[in-house]
């Protein structure tokens, strides 16, 4: 099997995957870890802190992005690249694709993932159905006025796109 990666690629993806081992030796969530380079240089590093901060959305590629963001001043990682130690779930994959990073590498796959019980398959599912067809009710409440912050915003001389 050629490899289609370089030397540094792999030791970005090693220390993704070291992360990820470690965080499950510690007890402080599940088996994942991320690390964000830009310009040759570890910017940012992230591993899964579900359980350890009840927070559900403390995914190791969530946490890496609000580092890198943190430690550039930035909200756009455009001259980035992320390594994460198994292909990013879909809330992962909404934050990865606002963040901009130009590249994103990954190990482990979904199917290996949910081989250990961490199966993203149903959010892919009800992503596809109508919304009135999905397991979690969302209905829709436009109050007068409704639409006051997207006017303000478009309107905003102060605004910074994103």
């Amino acid at each position: 099997m050629s490899t289609q990666w370089t030397e540094v690629q792999q030791r970005y993806m090693e220390e993704a995957v070291r992360l990820a081992e470690r965080n499950v030796a510690i007890g402080n969530g599940g088996p994942f870890g991320a690390v964000i380079v830009k310009d040759g240089r570890v910017i940012a590093t992230g591993v899964n802190e579900v359980t350890k901060k009840g927070d559900p959305t403390a995914h190791a590629e969530v946490q890496a992005i609000r580092e890198a963001c943190r430690e550039l001043g930035t909200f756009q990682l455009t001259d980035c690249e992320l390594y994460t130690s198994c292909e990013p779930c879909p809330m992962c994959i909404g934050a990865i694709y606002w963040a901009r990073p130009k590249a994103v590498y990954y190990a482990g796959t979904k199917d290996e993932a949910a081989e250990i019980a961490f199966d993203d398959r149903f959010i892919y599912e009800e992503l596809d159905r109508p919304m009135a067809e999905r397991r979690l009710p969302m209905k829709r409440i436009a109050p007068e006025g409704y639409k006051a912050p997207f006017e303000a915003w478009a309107a905003s001389v102060r605004k910074v796109e994103y």
